[in-house]
This record gives structure tokens, C-alpha cells and sequence, in this order.
């Protein structure tokens, strides 16, 4: 299915490459929102709803550029952004050989589904921002996000995070202190493909270095690894930074932090005592009861310990968004116990 969007996300830009509008909107919904209100063009600012009125749009715009020589499209790459979206880089440019006004200008479309068709495309000043957008969207969306390492049980991990992911988990991360930084590159790459089938989100703990060699779409670290704030400036602009909390205090602290320091998603606990959390204390459901009051935008996912016998003490304690390991990793059909655990968080 993923495969499929991509491929109609190419055909719809190659039409609008080509000025046939038409053919673009075939490969949309009835109902397309077209959001360009990012935009710092003097014109085309603006949100329209339905095929009509972006046609309309669209024809405006061309009958501005027309009077000055005319406008071209070109789509330069394309990649998935979790949760089933997908992000165009374009470039737009265009002269007048009377006036010599010019344009020629980058931007990145976030791209949604209904349907396997195109829903919405927002316009954002650059591929990164639209990318970093995206995949923030996806983290605040997702209710199971899974954990794992290299090489489960000895073994290629591909089967296993496909089996995760068709239950319903919609994040994964790689997560091994046991092995190097060439190591963890080399697998990073089922991780990778795995989240690109499934259209979910990748993520690697603790090393930001290594994010982009291991081309994660974000980086986990916990409160005695890299600064929130130093983690963004070695990943990027586009690369979402989670961050351990394991206490009321911690977990304020987080949401209280301005500007890069602030975290796009934390995680909570952990709430039960877990062997892959040695030596840490459990931080019991009075942690999962504070984050859930605070009602915060960053999502926060409850982690330690969890599985379907306690996962609905979670949901009741105010979780809606969990992190295991050995629940699914350990389970004798994965795929069942991803469902299972996903289908306890509503």
C-alpha cells in the first residue's frame, strides 16, 4: 500500500509537471484540501476545499504567470514521513522576458491519504519543515510504538517488526548497547525498509551521530545521554528527538522547556520494573496519573514492563500511548500481541 502511494504522489506531480490538472485530480479525493497558507509568495495564500475550488486556484495562479512568461514545476525527491504520509520536495520557477521578473523557488508538500488518494497537500517553505511536520503529526498519532534490538533471538529482526506493525504498532526503534556504531548502521537497514513497507516511523536510540548514516526518522535518549537541544543540532532540522522521563519532576521539566530543548515526545515510567531497564526503579501508575493530567500537546507514551495483563490498568490510569519490548518481541505470535495491545488502547 505504501508502495502505491508513492506511486501516485510521482504521477500527481508529473501531471502538474506537465500543466495537466486534470490528470492530477484523478488521483484525489472529491473533497482535496490544498493548505498554502505557509507560503510567502504574494499570492496563493491560501486553504481551499474540494477539486473545484482548487482548480479555480490553480488556474488564477497560472493566469499570473502567463502575463509574464509563464511558470514551470519540477519535483525533485520524495520520501515517507510516518503515519502513512508521504513528503515532495518541488521547485517552481518561471520568467519574464518583457518585465525579467523571476522566480525560482523550493518547497515541501506534506501529502495525505483517504483511500490510498491524495486527501491534503500543505504547502511548507522547505522539504525539511514539511518532513520535521510530518513526522511529528505521525508521533502524536501513533498508540504503540515498539522496541527492539539488532538482532532478536539471533535472528533477521525484518520478520518480527513486519509482524509488529501489521498488529498495529506504528513506530519502531532500534534499540542495542551490546554492539558498534558499524554494527548498529548495518542494521539499521531492515529497520528501515520495514518502516518504509508499513509507512511507520524509525527510530534509534541514544546515538544521534548516528541518525543519519542509519537514515532514522528521529532518536531516543534518555536523561544521562545527549541534551535534547545538542541531539537537535547534531541531527538536523527534520529529525524528531524523544526523551526519557522517569519522574513527576522530569516529566514538568520537559514540557516546560522552551524552543530546541523541548522534546517532540516523552516517554513516561518505567511504570513497571523491566530487565531492559536494569537498576531503574519503577516509577509506578502515579507517573502515568501525572502525565495524563497534565494533558500535554507533546504526545507521552507509558513504557516498562507492559503487556495485556496490565494494559488495560494503564488505559485506566489515563495512558493512550505505550512502548514494549518484550510483549511483542517474546510472544509467540507478534503480530496477535501487537493487535491485542492495540486494540486495549482504543
Amino acid at each position: 500500500m505504501e508502495r502505491a502511494k508513492r506511486e501516485r504522489v510521482v504521477r500527481y506531480f508529473d501531471f502538474m509537471e506537465g500543466g495537466e490538472i486534470e490528470g492530477a485530480l484523478e488521483l484525489t479525493t472529491e473533497d482535496l484540501v490544498v493548505d498554502r497558507r505557509n507560503s510567502n509568495a504574494p499570492w496563493g495564500r491560501e486553504r481551499t476545499k474540494g477539486r473545484e475550488e482548487f482548480r479555480a486556484s490553480w488556474r488564477a495562479f497560472q493566469r499570473q504567470w502567463e502575463e509574464v512568461g509563464g511558470v514551470s514545476w519540477e519535483r525533485l525527491r520524495i520520501r515517507t514521513a510516518g503515519g502513512g504520509r508521504v513528503v515532495v520536495e518541488t521547485r517552481i520557477s518561471g520568467q519574464g522576458p518583457a518585465t525579467g521578473l523571476s522566480m525560482d523557488a523550493r518547497a515541501g508538500w506534506l501529502v495525505s491519504f483517504a483511500s490510498e488518494r491524495i486527501s491534503e497537500l500543505t504547502f511548507h517553505q522547505s522539504f525539511d519543515e514539511a518532513l520535521l511536520a510530518g513526522r511529528r503529526q505521525a508521533m502524536a498519532e501513533a498508540r504503540l510504538y515498539f522496541v527492539c534490538e539488532a538482532r532478536p533471538a539471533g535472528s533477521d529482526p525484518g520478520p518480527l517488526l513486519d509482524a509488529a506493525l501489521r498488529g498495529g504498532a506504528e513506530i519502531v526503534q532500534l534499540r542495542d548497547k551490546r554492539i558498534d556504531a558499524e554494527q548498529l548502521v548495518g542494521a539499521a537497514t531492515a529497520f528501515r525498509e520495514v518502516a518504509d513497507r508499513h509507512g511507520a516511523l524509525f527510530v534509534l536510540n541514544d546515538r544521534p551521530d548516528l541518525v543519519s548514516a542509519c537514515d532514522a526518522d528521529g532518536v531516543h535518549v534518555g536523561q544521562d545521554d545527549t541534551p535534547v537541544a545538542e541531539a537537535r543540532r547534531i541531527v538536523g532540522e527534520a529529525v524528531v528527538v524523544g526523551l526519557s522521563t522517569h519522574s513527576p519532576a522530569q516529566f514538568d521539566a520537559a514540557l516546560s522547556a522552551l524552543g530546541g530543548q523541548r522534546p517532540d515526545q516523552i516517554s513516561v515510567g518505567p511504570v513497571w520494573e523491566t530487565p531492559t531497564k536494569e537498576g531503574r526503579p519503577a516509577a509506578g501508575l502515579e507517573l502515568v496519573r501525572h502525565a495524563a493530567k497534565a494533558g500535554p500537546e507533546t504526545p507521552w507514551f507509558a513504557i516498562g514492563g507492559i503487556d495485556a495483563s496490565n494494559v488495560g490498568e494503564l488505559a485506566r490510569a489515563g495512558a493512550r500511548r505505550i512502548v514494549v519490548v518484550r510483549a511483542i518481541r517474546d510472544a509467540p505470535d507478534p503480530e496477535a500481541a501487537a493487535r491485542e495491545l492495540r486494540a486495549a488502547l482504543g
